[in-house]
């Protein structure tokens, strides 16, 4: 593959020998040359000052280059791909009709894949870039269709987009643009294999964007195999701690944890607390809650329904307390989040600034708290020594001044039991007109016949009575006797059977005989006691004269 060009913003430049200076980035979205259109939709939602990482890459991906892109997580990473992305689909996303997409998104989890989808349907809508969302947990048929309707971006988890490969229901034949997003996350979860089968099906000269927060191990390797003369933009050291993220470390003992931890998630504000286990996130959501805190747990054991359910309640403030494993430790953008508490420490300091990085994001201030039990000293200091951070520690219990100077404010109850309704369904993508076909814009063929009633004729059926139902036609009375069943009454009931006859020595015959007892009125069997106890029939008895057959082994001899 060809040289590098690194460009590293935060900490000493490093450059290839080979390589030419590069120019400053530009400061404004307009100086960029992106969509006039995208402009509008970014100044409508207040963003008007891009970040170093989106600066640095979007010139070179609206160029056509394939871009390696490193930055710490909150950094604006998913703007900085779907900007230009958009930006080189717009111009043929007006041809609407049955073709294979033409942009790739690829993402590890499907949290992240739906926040994505959210970012792009915003501009995507105006520029008329449809798209489909592909990953596992929900059924088949609603994305196929979506793939099917003319989708030009897909954005997709890389286990479901494979099935979908296998099935011959999505082609990546035409792919122009294709993203790796938290390509790091991507091989810590074992989906490195899956990414390389998906970009082998890929047109091998198309753009490639890849983004990570480490340029180690499988992602170097994705970054020789795959992307070709790529400029790596670096806008942060590799664990670099974010300056407005202040770090404690609370030495509690182990019957204080629960009641610390009580206590700054009472406070106000948006607090994240994270577990090691699935287990653990729902027993502490659960006796978070019955201590009048009200909270959501979330983590791999729940359907991708609830899951998204409860991520929506934390996201829109019905509920300011969220328990998780790692799985929102990754991708998961919710604003305005305060306080980040690790209740478990994790294994991994890579880990562990993940969590961490669900505050204080895009130039925010926020707090994080580990809590560390006598047990877990040496592991919580192994694990701020590697993350690079100073964390100031404190002893302290359930009453300690430290935890009003972390989470200020009143502290408040309810007995209110925490119900989460399901979020509004997003709304359905328009299908596009095929060509040369009138819109339909009145009521359906349905609408224009009216109601359906029962006083017409159908077809070959003859006429209908208007209000004639099954209770009006009577009765069903017997219309004689059936084969080898006797004569039905009146109403319709068998009456009394005779015995059908016993069978002979041999076992053979067509009826059950007599030894199993007649039948009544209902075909139901008689009473056994009619038939004696067992050790008075013998072995075999009561079906007839079975018991000429003797044992089952005799026959068999």
């Amino acid at each position: 593959m060809g040289h590098l060009v690194l460009v590293k913003m935060n900490g000493a430049s490093t450059m290839s020998p080979s390589t030419t200076s590069v120019a400053t980035a530009p400061t404004t979205f307009a100086a960029m040359g992106l969509d006039p259109r995208i402009i509008e939709v970014l100044r409508a939602d207040g963003i008007t000052v891009p970040t170093d990482i989106q600066s640095q890459t979007i010139p070179d991906a609206l160029a056509g280059r394939d871009v390696l892109g490193r930055g710490k997580t909150g950094s604006g990473k998913t703007l900085a791909f779907i900007l230009p992305m958009l930006t080189r689909l717009a111009e043929s996303a007006s041809r609407a009709g049955n073709r294979p997409p033409r942009g790739l998104i690829l993402v590890p989890t499907r949290e992240l894949a739906n926040q994505v989808r959210d970012v792009f349907a915003s501009f995507g809508r105006v520029l008329g870039v449809r798209y489909a969302t592909v990953y596992g947990g929900v059924g088949h048929r609603p994305q196929i269709d979506a793939i099917r309707r003319g989708a030009d971006v897909i954005i997709a988890c890389p286990g479901r987009l494979l099935d979908l490969m296998d099935q011959r229901q999505v082609r990546l034949d035409a792919i122009e643009v294709s993203v790796i997003d938290e390509a790091d996350h991507m091989a810590d979860l074992g989906f490195i294999k899956d990414v390389r089968a998906i970009l082998d099906a890929t047109p091998k000269r198309s753009q490639r964007l890849l983004f990570s927060a480490t340029l180690d191990g499988a992602v170097a390797d994705l970054v020789d195999r795959y992307l070709h003369d790529p400029v790596v933009r670096e806008v942060d050291a590799e664990h670099s701690p974010v300056d407005d993220m202040v770090h404690h470390v609370l030495h509690v003992s182990h019957n204080d944890r629960f009641a610390v931890i009580a206590d700054l998630c009472a406070a106000p504000g948006k607090c994240i607390v994270f577990t090691r286990t699935k287990h653990g996130a729902k027993r502490l959501a659960e006796r978070l809650s019955q201590s009048g805190i009200p909270s959501i747990d979330l983590h791999g054991n729940l359907s991708q329904a609830a899951r998204a359910r409860n991520l929506a309640a934390y996201s829109d403030g019905r509920v300011s307390t969220l328990v998780a494993t790692d799985i929102a430790a990754r991708g998961i953008h919710v604003d305005d989040i305060k306080l980040v508490i690790h209740a478990d420490p994790p294994a991994e300091h890579k880990a562990f600034l993940h969590r961490s990085g669900r505050t204080a994001r895009a130039g925010a201030a926020g707090t994080v708290v580990t809590i560390m039990t006598d047990d877990q000293r040496r592991h919580v200091q192994g694990l701020t020594r590697q993350a690079g951070i100073s964390p100031i520690i404190t002893r302290t219990g359930p009453d300690g001044e430290i935890l009003t100077q972390l989470a200020p404010g009143e502290r408040t109850f309810s007995d209110a039991p925490v119900v989460v309704e399901a979020a509004p369904a997003p709304s359905r993508q328009p299908r596009p007109a095929r060509p040369g076909r009138r819109p339909h814009d009145g009521p359906s063929r349905r609408d224009d016949r009216g109601p359906r009633t029962g006083s017409g004729p159908r077809d070959g059926q003859g006429p209908r009575d208007a209000g004639r139902t099954r209770d009006d036609r009577g009765p069903r009375t017997g219309s004689g006797p059936r084969d080898g069943q006797g004569p039905r009454d009146g109403t319709g009931s068998r009456g009394a059977q005779p015995s059908r006859g016993a069978r002979d020595a041999s076992g053979t015959g067509t009826g059950r005989g007599s030894g199993g007892g007649a039948r009544d009125a209902r075909g139901s069997w008689n009473s056994r006691d009619a038939r004696g106890p067992r050790s008075d029939r013998g072995p075999g008895a009561g079906r007839g004269t079975n018991a000429g057959r003797g044992s089952r082994d005799s026959r068999r001899g």
